[in-house]
C-alpha cells in the first residue's frame, strides 16, 4: 500500500516568475485582478463596475438648491425643442448633459462623453442618462430660435428680477471670442489677443458688483461696436417696470457716443461713460490743467469738472477729468513728460506726467464720487475672465451662430445659478469657480440602496473639509426647511426667500449692490 505522503509535494511550487509589469489573475466570475509593481510596492488592482460612483459627490446639494427654488423644473419643462420622435431624449437629458458639462468646466461638446459613465448624478437633475456629444449638439439645432430666445430670457430674468427692487447699477461691455474655422459670423474685427483672427462678439449686461449676467447677445466679430449691442439692452430695460430700472448705466469709451447717451436721456436713466481722448478732449484737458482746482479722489486720482460738446453732440454735457501721476522710470519718460516750469519760466522744477480718464455723465454726484464709481467698473472685467476661462464662453462653438447664442445664454444661466448657490453656502464674498468647484462640487461619492432608501456616501478630501461640511449642512437645512414647511408657496415665492437669505446683509436696510454717493449740492 502506497503512503499518502508520496502524493504530496515536499516543496510546493513558488510564485510563477513573470517579468511583465503586471500579471492578471482570475478568481471565478470576478473581474481580473492585476498585480501592479510601483515604487511604493505591489498593488492588486481590480475594476469594480458593480458599485455606482461619481466624482461629483457634492452635486446633490446644488440639485437641492435648484429644486427648492423651482429653477430647474421650470427651465426644462418650457424648453421649445419640439421633439416628435418617440425615441428622442427628454428635455432634462439634453439640458442636463450640457449643464453637467458646463458645471465641470468643459469647453467643448466632445467633453460631454467624459460624463457618460456617471449613473449617480443624472437622476439628481431628473435625467435618465447623459446623452452623447452628437445628440446634444443635434438637439440644440432643433430648438425654435425665436422661442428659445424668449425661453432663455424669461428664465434669466426669473433668476435676478427680485434683486432689482433695490437701487442698482448696470454695467455694459463687450468681449471677444476667437474662433478657428469657417463658422457663421466668424469675421475679422477688433481682437486684441489674436489680431487678424476671426471672432465672435459677446455684448453683455451685468448687475454691477453682484456679478450676475442679465443677458448676452452673440454677434459676428466685426459687430463689436455699441450700436450692435444696444438694441438688446433697450429691449431689456423697456421690459422692466420703472421701479426696477437701473439707477445708472456705466460703460467704457465704446458707449460714450451721442446715440447711446440720447437713448439714456430719453428714458431718464443717468449714465457714466468714458470718452476717447480725441483732439477736442485733449484741448479740454489742457485748458483744465491751466485752470487748476483739482480735488483728490482717492487711489492716487485727482479730478476736475468741465463742460464739453463734441462734433455730433446735440448739446453740452458735463465732463469729469481724472488724472493720476505716472512714476517716471527712465530717460525716455522724462523726455516725453511735460515739465512744470518755475515762476520765472526758465528752469524746470520737476518732470511730471499723468494718465487721464475723461468721463461724461448726467449723475448728480460730486467729482470724487464719480471718479470712484467709474474706477469700480474695473470689477466688470472679472466675470468676463471667469466666464471665458472657467465656464466655457471661449468654447462650445458650432457652425451656425444660433446655437452659439443658445449655448452662451445657457452658460450664463448656469453661471448665475452656481454663483448664487456659492453665495448661499458662503455669504461673506463672491468666489470664482476655480475655487468653488473643488470645494462645493468635487468629492468621490458612492451610491447604495437599502429598504427603499437611496444613500450617498461622500468622501471629501479637500483640506478645508470640516468648514465646507458645516456650511453645506447649514445651507441644506435651510433649503430642506423651505421644501417641507412651505409647500403652499409657489416656485417664485420660494426663490424669493432663497435670495433674501443670500443677500440678507444687503437688502435691508442698506442698498443691494453699492453705496451710491451723495448727490452734489448747488
Amino acid at each position: 500500500m502506497e503512503s499518502n505522503s508520496l502524493s504530496e509535494t515536499a516543496h510546493p511550487e513558488g510564485e510563477e516568475k513573470n517579468h511583465s509589469s503586471f500579471q492578471e489573475k482570475t478568481t471565478g466570475n470576478a473581474p481580473p485582478l492585476m498585480s501592479v509593481d510601483t515604487e511604493g510596492g505591489r498593488y492588486h488592482v481590480q475594476w469594480d463596475d458593480s458599485a455606482p460612483m461619481t466624482p461629483l459627490g457634492q452635486l446633490v446639494f446644488f440639485a437641492q438648491f435648484l429644486h427648492a427654488g423651482g429653477r430647474w423644473e421650470d427651465f426644462c419643462s418650457e424648453a421649445p425643442f419640439g421633439f416628435t420622435s418617440p425615441n428622442a431624449p427628454s428635455h432634462e437629458d439634453v439640458l442636463g448633459s450640457l449643464a453637467l458639462s458646463i458645471l465641470c468646466g468643459h469647453t467643448r461638446y466632445a467633453h460631454v462623453n467624459a460624463l457618460r459613465f456617471d449613473t449617480v448624478t443624472p437622476p439628481m437633475l431628473g435625467m435618465h442618462k447623459v446623452v452623447s456629444e452628437d445628440s446634444a449638439r443635434r438637439n440644440l439645432k432643433k430648438l425654435d430660435q425665436i422661442g428659445a430666445r424668449h425661453w432663455q430670457a424669461k428664465h434669466l430674468r426669473a433668476t435676478w428680477e427680485r434683486l432689482l427692487s433695490e437701487p442698482w447699477m448696470l454695467d455694459i461691455d463687450t468681449t471677444v471670442k476667437t474662433v478657428f474655422g469657417r463658422q457663421e459670423g466668424a469675421e475679422v474685427g477688433y481682437n486684441p489677443h489674436k489680431p487678424g483672427r476671426p471672432s465672435h462678439s459677446y455684448h453683455t449686461y451685468w448687475i454691477a458688483r453682484l456679478r450676475l449676467c442679465l443677458d448676452v447677445e452673440v454677434r459676428p466679430g466685426n459687430q463689436n461696436s455699441a450700436s450692435h449691442g444696444m438694441p438688446g439692452l433697450w429691449e431689456l430695460i423697456d421690459s422692466l417696470p420703472h421701479s426696477l430700472r437701473p439707477h445708472a448705466i456705466r460703460g467704457d469709451c465704446n458707449y460714450g457716443s451721442q446715440g447711446v447717451m440720447a437713448e439714456c436721456e430719453a428714458r431718464g436713466i443717468p449714465y457714466l461713460f468714458k470718452l476717447r481722448q480725441t483732439a477736442k478732449v485733449k484741448t479740454l484737458i489742457a485748458a483744465l490743467e491751466q485752470k487748476g482746482g483739482w480735488v483728490y479722489c482717492g487711489q492716487g486720482f485727482e479730478g476736475i469738472e468741465g463742460e464739453l460738446q463734441l462734433t455730433g453732440w446735440n448739446c453740452k454735457r458735463r465732463v469729469i477729468v481724472g488724472r493720476r501721476r505716472i512714476q517716471t522710470g527712465g530717460a525716455e519718460e522724462e523726455k516725453n513728460a511735460l515739465p512744470l516750469l518755475s515762476q520765472c519760466g526758465e528752469l524746470p522744477m520737476e518732470l511730471v506726467s499723468y494718465e487721464y480718464i475723461v468721463l461724461v455723465t448726467t449723475m448728480p454726484y460730486e467729482t470724487p464720487a464719480l471718479v470712484a464709481l467709474y474706477r469700480e467698473r474695473g470689477d466688470a472685467e472679472n466675470p468676463f475672465d471667469e466666464l471665458k476661462n472657467q465656464w466655457g464662453w471661449a468654447g462650445f462653438t458650432t457652425q451656425d451662430l444660433d446655437r452659439c447664442q443658445v449655448t452662451a445664454r445657457l452658460i450664463a444661466q448656469i453661471y448665475n445659478w452656481w454663483s448664487l448657490y456659492a453665495r448661499l453656502v458662503d455669504r461673506e464674498r463672491h468666489r470664482e469657480a476655480v475655487t468653488t468647484r473643488p470645494e462645493l462640487l468635487g468629492g468621490v461619492a458612492r451610491q447604495t440602496r437599502h429598504a427603499g432608501q437611496t444613500r450617498i456616501s461622500v468622501n471629501l478630501s479637500h483640506s478645508k473639509g470640516n468648514r465646507i461640511k458645516s456650511q453645506l449642512a447649514e445651507a441644506s437645512a435651510f433649503l430642506q426647511n423651505i421644501l417641507t414647511t412651505a409647500e403652499q408657496l409657489t416656485n417664485a415665492q420660494r426663490w424669493e426667500r432663497i435670495l433674501l437669505r443670500i443677500f440678507e446683509k444687503f437688502i435691508k436696510p442698506t442698498l443691494l449692490n453699492t453705496s451710491l454717493p451723495v448727490p452734489a449740492t448747488g
